[in-house]
């Protein structure tokens, strides 16, 4: 953490939270629990977000994008002064570790809730941590010394190594800009992707490639570092059950490990943030192979989506902690002992029977569950719309028990009580996992199971006709004067005739010739054009939305025609791209 007016340990009294959604919820929760100010941002479309209501004042930043919201620096910097805030939380994801925006808080005599700008450097960019988990003797496998710039230095390292490969963005995180290249023909496509991806989600293209690890285990560490030099590792978690190499399941304490195995992921985890002069919450990520072995991938310096699990076997508020180190106390030097079993289930935006695509719509339902051992961070309600430019993430269900079998019985009940209406959600893939052999029993998940292996037989989202909710018209008017928000909610249901539901996002029908968007996105790449043989398979356009890019493929061979969508135009779910003549 770092501050520019260290006091030999003041507490922090009022914190702008640069972000939205459930960390937002979350991060405000704990400056009420810590007696600090809460000072929430929003963008035009988080006008009635739970983040804002929550919050003890809240902002607007005059924008509906990212790019004109929540990754404006200069809107950003600019409330926290006119606010009055001490300091700055950025969650995660966004600004989290962007460098340049910790150096312009703390030129601006704001305090940062992250490690040093120097540190977010160092192991941000994931070339030169390999640099530094190599100078402590942390397990690597094969990777580049530096970014690459070309597709064939990428084929020229899988012509060496081997393949599969994979192309990571330096300066990414949460699985995006991650390609794994499986043949050589295919780097050129994912090498762009990549870049694109990482520029959309960080600013920053650059990417570098390391040798793949066939079926690995994603296995990582939370770390507290002080400004005194004293680390501790808080826990171990298993994040392996993902998709698109994005976490949906992740557990703590990372089950099936030896002890030695518990030991080297300890002991590498702090030599790496030591040596990097880290101070604050981050977390070291291994990959770890089907014979055991250990290899160090990144550092992610911020606090991480998945840090409630490690809360619930520890006992620690790692947000307080976060505060606490801030101020420069001193944090308890001895690793927390491990208590009980907990998993962390993210409820996405997002249809499993449709391949996991995003859905976006009105919530019209929103039932949760509650009991012994149940926790919901939450960062949207009943009413609330999900739209197409922020992530998917709505809440996360946390469930812990004394053991990890008794978890998964709690999670099996949890689950059932948990509805949510209106769009897609993950909640059908979270009840058959649990109910999955591989994932309670034998452990045999790994990162792209739910590809590879899993038996997906969960139906596609469809709307309910007919079932009428008074509450889903219920409008909220705000009024904003000097950073507070005022509320009138107004109850005005509308006859069911006239109430529009948005079509659910996923795999589009395939009509005949026409090639259908399976979901309301972004045009971001074209490769063929009108009179373009394809053959089936052959991509034809790409799509982006919530940050995630969709390639559409031909599903038959013929000729391109009648495509009328350009780059950077916005496209319906089921609206037709073009067509494929014989």
């Amino acid at each position: 953490m770092v501050r520019d007016r260290r006091d030999g340990g003041s507490s922090v009294k009022s914190v702008l939270i640069a972000n939205r959604g459930e960390i937002a919820v979350r991060v405000a929760r704990a400056c009420r629990d810590h007696g600090i100010k809460s000072i929430a941002i929003y963008s035009d479309e988080d006008r009635t977000s739970l983040h804002v209501a929550t919050a003890d004042e809240a902002y607007a930043l005059n924008g509906l994008s990212a790019a004109d919201s929540y990754l404006d620096q200069n809107k950003i910097i600019e409330i926290a002064k006119r606010s009055g805030a001490e300091a700055v939380h950025p969650g995660y994801g966004f600004l989290s570790e962007n460098a340049d925006f910790a150096d312009r808080v703390i030129a601006a005599g704001l305090i940062w809730i992250g490690p040093s700008p120097a540190a977010i450097r160092l192991l941000g960019d994931k070339v030169s941590a390999r640099k530094i988990a190599a100078e402590v003797g942390a397990p690597l496998v094969a990777g580049t010394i530096d970014p690459v710039t070309t597709p064939e230095e990428i084929i020229a390292f899988a012509q060496e190594h081997g393949l599969p490969v994979a192309i990571k963005a330096a300066h990414g995180g949460g699985g995006r800009g991650l390609k794994v290249a499986r043949n050589l023909e295919e780097i050129p496509e994912l090498y762009a992707s990549a870049v694109r991806e990482a520029i959309a989600g960080f600013g920053r293209g650059e990417c570098f490639v390391e040798r793949y690890l066939d079926k690995p285990r994603h296995v990582e560490t939370q770390v507290l570092v002080d400004s005194f030099g004293t680390a501790v590792v808080v826990s171990t978690r298993d994040c392996s059950l993902q998709r698109r190499h994005q976490k949906l399941v992740e557990e703590a304490p990372a089950p099936f490990l030896t002890q030695a195995q518990i030991d080297q992921l300890y002991s590498s985890s702090k030599a790496i943030m030591k040596k990097a002069g880290y101070v604050g919450a981050g977390t070291c990520e291994f990959l770890i192979g089907a014979d055991g072995t250990i290899s160090f991938l990144e550092v992610n310096t911020r606090l991480q989506v998945e840090h409630p699990v490690s809360e619930e076997v520890t006992g620690l508020d790692l947000v307080r902690e976060q505060f606490r180190i801030a101020a420069g106390e001193k944090i308890n030097p001895v690793d927390p002992v491990i208590r009980g079993h907990s998993i962390e289930f993210r409820i996405n935006g997002e249809d499993p029977g449709k391949g996991f695509l995003p859905s976006l719509g009105t919530i019209t339902k929103w039932e949760v569950p509650d009991g012994p051992g149940v926790r919901i961070d939450a960062g949207f309600d009943h009413g609330h719309t999900i739209g197409s430019h922020f992530d998917s993430l709505l809440a996360k269900l946390i469930v812990t028990a004394a053991t990890r079998d008794e978890a998964i019985a709690r999670a099996r009940r949890a689950l059932k009580e948990f509805h949510i209406g209106g769009l897609a959600t993950a909640l059908p893939f979270h009840k058959a996992i649990v109910n999955d052999p591989n994932f309670t029993d034998e452990f045999k998940v790994y990162t792209s199971y739910i590809e590879n292996e899993f038996d997906n037989q969960i139906e596609p989202f469809s709307f309910k006709q007919g079932v009428a909710d008074s509450k889903a018209a219920s409008q909220k008017i705000i009024a904003e004067v000097d950073g507070h928000r005022f509320e009138v909610l107004m109850h005005t249901p509308e006859p069911l005739h006239k109430r529009h539901r948005v079509k659910p996002s996923g795999v589009g029908k395939i009509a005949g010739d026409s090639l259908e968007s399976p979901m309301q996105g972004t045009v971001v790449k074209i490769v063929k054009s009108n009179g373009d043989r394809v053959e089936v398979g052959d991509l034809i356009v790409v799509l982006e939305a919530m940050k995630m890019e969709q390639p559409l493929i031909a599903h038959k061979a013929g000729t391109v025609a009648k495509l009328h969508v350009g780059v950077g135009q916005t496209v319906a779910s089921g609206s037709i791209l073009c067509v494929i003549e014989d």
